[in-house]
């Protein structure tokens, strides 16, 4: 069985840094991509970040210039650096796993909340 592991999360103030990570084990397979998507109150699910199995990363364009998405593929882990953190950026994220074992598959993890303060 698969497991997506978060941590990272926490409280800051706003211009501040916070790591996120998202570990996954077990019978995964190849991963294709990782992601973070982040979901605030009374708002959609939105991509914030991904990366590629061969690197090549995208974000929106709100996080553009202050996030970093990275990958360790021997750990099977994804990171995403958030600096200069807003208020805005309040949200539970959620990291997203694209692998390929038979067929792809999709997991999610369970969430992490981020609060910033201003």
């Amino acid at each position: 069985q698969v497991q997506l592991v978060e941590s990272g999360g926490g409280l800051v103030q706003a211009g501040e840094s916070l790591t996120l990570s998202c570990t996954a084990s077990g019978r995964i397979g190849s991963i294709n991509a990782m992601a973070w998507y982040r979901q605030a109150p009374g708002k959609q699910r939105e991509l914030v970040a991904v990366i590629r199995s061969g690197g090549d990363t995208n974000y929106a364009d709100s996080v553009k210039g202050r996030f970093t998405i990275s990958r360790d593929n021997a750990k099977n882990t994804v990171y995403l650096q958030m600096n200069s953190l807003l208020p805005e950026d309040t949200a539970v994220y959620y990291c997203k796993v694209e692998a390929t074992r038979i067929y792809l598959r999709v997991y999610w993890g369970q969430g992490t909340q981020v609060t910033v303060s201003s």
